[in-house]
């Protein structure tokens, strides 16, 4: 009898133990991964609201982006925030006019990522964004007409794969992204139509119906971090190409750029503040 009772008591420890240790919830941190980057490159376009001819020069571009595993599902979702400013410096091929190009798009979206696929260190991810892009062409030349506004909003599709390897001791982080519009909206107006009259008033037909077959843009990143500590070294490759017809106006612009830059992960935490063996910290990025 008094071993049963012994053996009793000892179970009743034991499951007392286990529930306490399920009972604890397991803190999740989610730490947040930026990169600032710098893009220099070529760029070349053909505006026939401006000109006929192709113009050909200079790009150079601001870019910010965010990840974070997504609070409701982290180890599934993650939310990217893309942010690009760029200036464009393009002449014709007779290299006596001038072309400038000004812009910047911000997009926003989520995708859905499976990791460790068939190879440790792969990550994919699927989803939606959306984007809005602002710019416009400028022509030295041009007297009526010397800017070509640039406005659309699209809902795209996009893609990410990265692979997490070493160089001997360095961490390394591959990433290839292409996102592709789906539909969406964008801005043209009419062949000779001045900006002026649309002011006036005259703005019929100048907002089109965003896709692929009118509205084509594919934009193509590619990067490597290289991780030294806290901090990484980013470099890479960002290109796009746009092609937009509407009114029987065309426009096809195309930039390639090399990227280089900074990136890391950030955790915010509160001064004092300990982090237990129970704590999960997911990242979005590597």
């Amino acid at each position: 009898m008094k071993k049963i009772i012994i053996i009793f008591f000892a179970a009743m420890v034991s499951l007392t133990a286990f529930a306490q240790r399920d009972s604890v919830k397991v803190e999740v941190f989610r730490p947040v991964t930026s990169a600032y980057t710098l893009e220099v490159g070529s760029a070349r376009v053909t505006d026939t609201y401006l000109s006929p001819l192709k113009y050909t020069g200079l790009t150079a571009a601001f870019g910010y982006e965010r990840l974070q595993a997504m609070k409701f599902s982290p180890e599934d979702w993650i939310m990217q925030l893309r942010l690009n400013v760029g200036m464009d410096y393009m002449e014709n091929p007779a290299k006596n006019v001038d072309m400038w190009g000004f812009g910047g798009n911000v997009s926003w979206g989520m995708q859905r990522r499976w990791q460790g696929v068939r190879y440790s260190g792969l990550n994919l991810s699927v989803g939606g964004s959306t984007t809005l892009n602002l710019g416009a062409l400028y022509s030295t030349r041009n007297g009526n007409n010397p800017v070509s506004a640039k406005v659309s909003w699209t809902a795209d599709l996009t893609c990410m794969a990265t692979y997490s390897f070493r160089i001997k001791s360095l961490p390394v982080t591959v990433r290839y992204q292409p996102t592709l519009p789906l539909f969406g909206a964008f801005f043209s107006p009419e062949y000779d139509q001045l900006y002026y009259e649309i002011y006036k008033g005259d703005s019929e037909g100048v907002v089109h119906f965003a896709q692929p077959l009118c509205y084509f843009y594919l934009d193509n990143l590619l990067t490597a971090d290289f991780r030294f500590g806290a901090t990484s070294l980013r470099i890479g490759y960002h290109g796009t190409v746009t092609s937009t017809e509407a009114h029987h106006l065309v426009c096809n612009m195309a930039t390639h750029s090399f990227v280089v830059g900074i990136s890391g992960e950030w955790l915010s935490l509160s001064p004092g503040r300990k982090i237990s063996e129970e704590t999960r910290i997911i990242s979005a990025y590597y």
